[in-house]
């Protein structure tokens, strides 16, 4: 194993443990979009896709990442933080990150002479001189055209289009929600949109989540916050992306008020998360209703012929590059079948092959595939269980609803299944006591203690329970 592979499974450790020490909510929010970019003579570069997400990392967690680094590589000694726009940005090459050695913070290091004196660049601002409001950059190579349709993303993509071409009619399924999990398509239907709206002539912001939120506190130091509102309110068409990282109630009520505004004037809102409206629990209830109210499509798992649709096109676009690089359709058939959870590990996947043909100057046959792609396949994480799927799970299978196991009912055929829910999230999800009580109706974390030793002493005793029980997890993990 070479030692970038040593350390890309060494990061995958880390974050678990990461995962597990913090917990779900602050992972996810924080840490889940980090990435390994490199590793050179002791030194780890992580990255993120934005740099108010750069900047909240280190100043809260770089000292944890690099202590659970070390302890799973003990070569890493020293630890940076960059941010993936600017690493394929060459005008930003001068720009160093902040690094961490031995738990200290150094000063950049300057790649040329008298560089070090020079100030840093000044932060990206909400408004430019113009006052024309400076979203994230939309990526030109994100079209329709290029975005594979199948089944499960169908609906998804000709809701998207059909907004993106309307420059004349009413707003469309206003707003227009798309829910997927990761790496499934939705980020490339949103700069899709995005860019086919502006070839239409129409005013786009595409921002994130943390963007919005870097430029709104921005705005609000600047003392520009009302002219950031006013000018926000004033575009065609409103792009956000993880809309599920929004946080601060503050925040989420100007983003509340936004979407009210631009929705309420008949001008275009697309929102993407990676669950449903009604499953944004840290989102305020009126902003939940609002985006509802629209239409929400569910990109769903990609299935094996869109899988292969994805990977005939990524070797399509490399053998333009490549010309002698070949996969055959057994390969490709091979790809497909081994990497079923998303489209970003089958890009990784086509990246893997080239390097392997390139490198080697062989051609890539089943078995120099299956060594190829042998880590996506063996460090794929675990399906994430959610406790929302566990109750309505659950719920299903007692014939009861899941309002039924949130509620103050006692009666015997709603206190069963809901101990049974609080057991199967204590034991299946990374949540703690607390937690899991605020999402049984706000009960206490001495209630689901009681109801987590209850399951577990009648599952010693209660074959059938226990056969049960088990189906659920199977069926949930699955």
């Amino acid at each position: 194993m070479t030692e970038m592979e040593e350390a890309a499974a060494a990061w995958a450790r880390v974050k678990r443990r990461l995962r597990a020490e913090v917990g779900e909510d602050v992972y996810t929010s924080w840490l889940a979009r980090l990435e390994l970019a490199g590793l050179e003579g002791g030194h780890a570069s992580l990255s993120v896709p934005t740099r108010f997400l750069k900047s909240w990392i280190e100043a809260h967690y770089l000292d944890r990442i690099l202590a659970t680094l070390r302890s799973e590589l003990p070569v890493a000694d020293s630890l940076s933080v960059l941010v993936r726009n600017a690493l394929r940005d060459p005008s930003a090459v001068a720009r160093r990150p902040v690094q961490l050695v031995g738990g200290s913070e150094e000063r950049p290091v300057a790649s040329s002479p008298g560089e070090a004196s020079r100030p840093a660049p000044a932060a990206s601002q909400p408004v430019d001189e113009r006052g024309e409001i400076t979203g994230a950059p939309l990526d030109a190579r994100l079209t329709f055209e290029s975005f594979v349709v199948g089944r499960s993303n169908a609906l998804a993509q000709a809701a998207a289009e059909r907004i993106a071409r309307n420059d004349s009619g009413p707003a469309l399924y206003n707003p227009l929600y798309l829910q997927a999990g990761v790496g499934l398509g939705k980020t490339h239907l949103l700069h899709a949109a995005g860019n086919a709206a502006r070839l239409g002539g129409r005013r786009v912001i595409y921002l994130t989540a943390d963007r919005f939120m870097y430029n709104f506190v921005a705005a609000l130091k600047a003392q520009t916050s009302h002219a950031f509102k006013e000018r926000l309110r004033g575009i065609d068409l409103l792009i956000i992306d993880d809309v599920q990282f929004i946080q601060g109630k503050t925040m989420q009520q100007e983003f509340g008020h936004t979407l009210n505004a631009l929705i309420d004037a008949g001008r275009q809102v697309i929102v993407a998360a990676d669950r449903p409206p009604n499953e944004l629990e840290s989102l305020d209830e009126r902003v939940r209703s609002r985006l509802a109210g629209g239409l929400v499509v569910e990109i769903a798992a990609l299935d094996e012929e869109l899988r292969v649709g994805i990977l005939s096109q990524r070797l399509a676009a490399v053998r333009v590059a490549h010309p002698g690089f070949e996969a055959s359709p057994a390969v490709v058939s091979y790809v497909a079948g081994a990497i079923t959870t998303n489209g970003r590990d089958l890009e990784g996947a086509v990246n893997r092959l080239l390097a392997h043909a390139t490198l080697t100057g062989s051609a890539v046959t089943l078995e120099t595939a299956e060594v190829a792609i042998r880590d996506l396949v063996r460090n794929r994480e675990p399906k994430r269980v959610r406790i929302e799927d566990i109750q309505k799970l659950v719920a299903s299978r007692y014939n009861v609803s899941r309002s039924d196991i949130l509620s103050e009912r006692r009666t015997a055929a709603v206190v069963k299944p809901r101990q049974i829910a609080m057991y199967l999230s204590k034991v299946l999800t990374p949540r703690s006591l607390p937690e899991i009580g605020r999402r049984f109706g706000g009960r206490d974390h001495t209630t689901v203690l009681h109801a987590v030793r209850k399951i577990e002493k009648a599952l010693d005793g209660d074959t059938v329970l226990s056969e049960e029980v088990e189906l659920l997890k199977r069926m949930l993990q699955e």
